[in-house]
């Protein structure tokens, strides 16, 4: 009986209820002895649960159970004790009180936490503390992620019941993923407190200040927080955003946000700043600062940045940069001043000079955990201080986008990155202008003096600097190139190009589209020719090509194309756009891996595409705009139109029957019937073109949304279009962000225009809206509020009113073309300045009022301006002057100057105007070029 007796004391029987009203209300008696056979699914079916736990084992873990049981509390003496707690998160606490692990995820965080309290299971309470602390500063992206409606939760929890290390955990993770959590559906829900807490945190770890600034607007217009606020909720909203560092905003994000509740107070000025700041040298920027951290001039920089995105800032400089890369301790020092612009106005001295003087002086901070950069349109930076201190700062650095920067020289950038030893990826994109010229040969036999053996992606689209002598040198230090993109370098020849072939064994990715890529090029390929005496492999690059654009390429035999093809073996994105494929070359395409392929302008007949297509399950871009031979069947040069194998839908059919097309630019022979013959595939598609040679018609626009429900970009040439079919376009496609009307033809009013569409940014109306009015205009600013892309043609009723209507509707816009619409230009451009975001800017035939000096004036108004069209018909003064070929800081790149051949062509008298030529005038940082071409571009 004592025996027994001792046997009752030591267990205890904890029966808890089940709150989950779907399970059975029989029971089941389990024993803490037995945790590691328990069946937790079949546990949580029963209704109540009798667990014989160990006596002393509460006592000991847990401060209410000790309470409870060895108090003088009634309930000490009795051998059954009732739990009102939720079933599973009671057993996990028992299971962590005997010792055994528990897995904590975002959803059982907080229920596991608050049981810990209540129970006063320290074991628990730490493994919950601890968790939460690895999650809020660990680097390790394979770590799970806290759900964003959680963390609130968590957050709220903490304040009321956990002291400060909570808030503090969910703050500090809050900032560590703030670009991960600003695009969560929840994340408007989050508390002013929390998200102030979290902008001020050390950790706020964010791309650029723009997703900040973005995220900040976004949740300020989350459940119309700006309309109803208080006076204290208004300060609140004023004190949110004046932690955003608006002198590091890119300016056409300034400006096409100026409208926004919470971003207009502050808009003004901070266009003044930023336009104050490009005009200001590094030393000048330095000498102007006062004692202590420039807070606000410096990037954010922590030890999670992977990202740092300072593209589209102009303003920023040297200055700028070091500024963000030195320890808040250095700006203790009274003669922090001297020492910066000492290295600032050295940063051409020798290697050796500059390392001693950067580190006496300069005591850069490293972000290991930075890869990607992107400095693209910043022109007021030295890039060659700036990699140095790169180099320094960032030595994990895998990939640098430097795009659009005309002071770069390609071979100096080169050899300074030498020095990042993980770098793998280079962008130096620059405009370029479609202009082939016939180039004789450079040869150049030089050794190069750096190793660049680690870069495997190389991107110099637009370089028209670059010559046969730099890419030979190139290919010597970057011999390890896996993708090469030389699209639009018009002087590399094809020897020169077919050099670098073979230089670079590894090559996968070819992009040579406007180039002299041809015959030896294509030889160099198929390793029939060694034009560097050295050992070729048995598989040639041909067979390891999986990317291949060589648009506009048209010097080829089809006899060279057909052999180049036909090893092509893994091919997954082929371009032979504008050039002189046949049928028999792309019929004899191996493989079944293709994902995209374009083919417009070309000779490319219904039977042949059809073919590629049904061998090539994957493909998701097709471009097939501009082949006439669509219409018809051909085999070998011949036409057979009684083939049932390939009927008039039989392309779309095959396509049908894939994964899913995502982007299709099509034209000749497709129609409603081809609509209805790409379901299901179609419900993927995001981008739609349809040009001359389709005849889609009204039923199948209308069938558009439905057919195609996440279409982003809506492009259509030479379609009967109606205000029906519009407005059901408009109203039902929730995606959308691209609308082009080009030389369509049917009714259409203003009425199709009056839908609000806040996402769509870019929209072009070609010779279809004829009636636009000035008030017109006014009404599309109201709909599409948010647009950085313009293009207007054929809008004869607008006049010069309409430049402020551009103006302070879309002072955002990057992108404006005008083309005779009416008298907009008549009286000058002067109140189009207020787009002082401009990159692009055409404007011709719209009025004789173009001054003299717009070209000169228009790189001062327009800072990021880069693309210029005019019309000499426009000149005021019969002519325009032209900048002077060197200039610090240029962004502009192409300018294009059109003649008529009447001095004054006919304009608003129903005929099209009579070209004559175009003058392109070019800067590509290196030089200045003028080429008279007998056409339009």
């Amino acid at each position: 009986k004592t025996m027994a007796l001792s046997s009752l004391d030591e267990f205890v029987i904890l029966v808890v209820n089940q709150q989950d009203a779907s399970s059975s209300s029989q029971d089941i008696s389990i024993s803490a002895s037995e945790i590691t056979s328990w069946d937790l699914s079949e546990i949580l079916s029963y209704g109540r649960v009798k667990v014989r736990a160990h006596r002393t084992r509460l006592i000991q873990e847990s401060s209410y159970f000790h309470s409870l049981l060895s108090g003088s509390f009634s309930e000490s003496g009795l051998d059954h004790i009732s739990v009102e707690w939720n079933l599973q998160t009671f057993l996990n606490l028992l299971m962590c009180l005997y010792g055994y692990d528990i897995e904590i995820t975002s959803s059982s965080f907080l229920p596991l936490f608050e049981a810990a309290l209540y129970f006063g299971v320290e074991k628990l309470l730490s493994k919950c503390k601890s968790w939460l602390s690895v999650l809020a500063s660990s680097n390790d992206t394979a770590l799970p992620k806290l759900e964003l409606s959680d963390l609130i939760q968590m957050w709220s929890f903490g304040l009321e019941h956990a002291g400060e290390f909570l808030p503090d955990l969910c703050v500090a993770y809050l900032a560590k993923n703030f670009m991960l959590v600003k695009s969560d559906k929840y994340f408007g829900n989050v508390p002013y407190e929390l998200l102030m807490c979290c902008i001020k945190h050390s950790h706020l770890t964010v791309h650029s200040e723009m997703h900040l600034a973005d995220a900040l607007l976004v949740w300020l217009d989350t459940g119309r927080r700006i309309s109803d606020l208080s006076d204290s909720s208004q300060d609140n909203t004023i004190n949110l955003m004046e932690q955003v560092r608006f002198s590091l905003l890119p300016l056409w994000f300034i400006a096409g946000r100026s409208k926004s509740h919470g971003f207009s107070k502050f808009a003004d000025q901070s266009i003044e700043l930023v336009t104050k700041l490009m005009k200001m040298p590094s030393t000048c920027l330095v000498d102007s600062l006062t004692d202590g951290p420039p807070t606000d001039l410096r990037v954010r920089l922590t030890e999670y940045s992977e990202i740092l995105d300072l593209s589209g800032c102009p303003q920023l400089n040297e200055a700028s940069l070091l500024l963000s890369i030195l320890p808040n301790s250095y700006f203790a020092n009274l003669r922090w001043r001297k020492s910066l612009k000492s290295f600032l106005k050295n940063p051409d001295d020798d290697e050796r000079h500059q390392e001693q003087l950067s580190d006496r002086t300069l005591p850069i901070l490293s972000f290991e955990s930075v890869k990607e950069i992107d400095i693209s349109k910043c022109q007021g930076l030295d890039y060659k201080a700036v990699i140095k201190c790169f180099s320094k700062s960032f030595p994990s650095l895998r990939k640098l986008r430097a795009a659009y920067l005309l002071n770069i020289k390609v071979s100096t950038m080169l050899e300074l990155l030498q020095n990042f030893r993980e770098l793998t990826e280079v962008d130096l994109t620059v405009d370029f202008a479609p202009i082939i010229p016939v180039q004789a040969s450079v040869f150049y036999s030089g050794q190069g003096h750096c190793s660049l053996s680690n870069i495997t992606r190389l991107t110099l689209e637009g370089r028209s600097d670059i010559c046969d002598m730099e890419l030979r040198s190139i290919s010597r230090v970057c011999d390890s190139l896996c993708y090469l993109n030389i699209k639009g370098c018009a002087l590399l020849s094809d020897a020169c190009i077919a050099y670098v072939i073979q230089r670079c064994k590894k090559l996968c990715s070819l992009i040579v589209c406007y180039t002299s890529f041809s015959e030896n090029s294509i030889l160099a390929l198929c390793a029939s020719i060694s034009m560097t005496n050295e050992h070729v492999d048995s598989n040639s690059l041909a067979s390891s090509l999986q990317m291949l654009h060589m648009s506009k390429c048209e010097g080829s035999s089809e006899t060279s194309l057909l052999k180049l093809i036909t090893q092509t073996q893994k091919m997954k994105s082929l371009c032979l756009r504008d050039t002189k494929v046949s049928d028999s070359v792309l019929c004899e395409l191996p493989g079944s891996s293709l994902e995209a392929l374009d083919i417009s302008n070309t000779m490319i007949s219904r039977m042949a595409l059809a073919r590629v297509i049904s061998r090539n399950p994957n493909l998701k871009i097709l471009k097939a705009r501009g082949c006439k031979n669509l219409l018809q069947l051909q085999v070998d040069g011949r036409t057979e139109n009684s083939s049932p194998l390939f009927s008039g839908q039989e392309v779309f059919k095959c396509l049908s029957k894939g994964s899913g097309l995502e982007e299709l630019e099509i034209g000749w022979g497709f129609s409603y019937f081809s609509l209805e013959s790409l379901r299901p595939a179609a419900s993927f598609l995001r981008v739609i073109s349809v040009g001359l040679g389709a005849s889609l018609g009204e039923d199948a626009l209308k069938l558009l949304p439905s057919t195609c429900p996440l279409l982003e970009s809506i492009v259509l040439y030479f379609q009967e279009i109606s205000d029906s079919a519009l407005t059901s376009i408009l109203t039902s496609s929730k995606h959308l962000q691209e609308l082009a009307l080009s030389y369509c033809f049917g009714d259409i009013s203003l009425q199709s225009f009056k839908f609000s569409m806040p996402n769509l940014r870019k929209l072009r109306l070609e010779r279809v809206s004829r009636w636009m009015t000035n008030d017109d205009l006014l009404v599309l600013t109201q709909s599409y509020p948010n647009l950085t892309e313009l293009s207007l043609v054929g809008c004869l009723h607008l006049n010069s009113d309409c430049q402020p209507i551009i103006s302070a509707g879309w002072p955002g816009m990057i992108s404006l073309h005008l083309e005779e619409c009416g008298s907009i230009t008549e009286n000058g451009v002067a109140s189009l300045y207020g787009c002082i975001a401009l990159e692009d800017l055409l404007l011709r035939h719209n009025g004789s009022g173009i001054q003299k000096s717009f070209l000169l004036d228009a790189t001062l108004k327009f800072p990021k301006l880069r693309l210029v069209s005019l019309d000499m018909c426009d000149a005021k003064e019969g002519g325009f002057d032209v900048p002077e070929e060197k200039e610090e800081g240029r962004s502009l790149s192409i300018v294009k100057i059109s003649r008529c051949k009447s001095e004054r062509c006919a304009l608003g008298g129903g005929v099209a105007p009579d070209h004559r030529e175009t003058l392109v005038m070019l800067w590509n940082g290196q030089n200045f070029t003028k080429t008279l071409l007998k056409q339009r571009l």
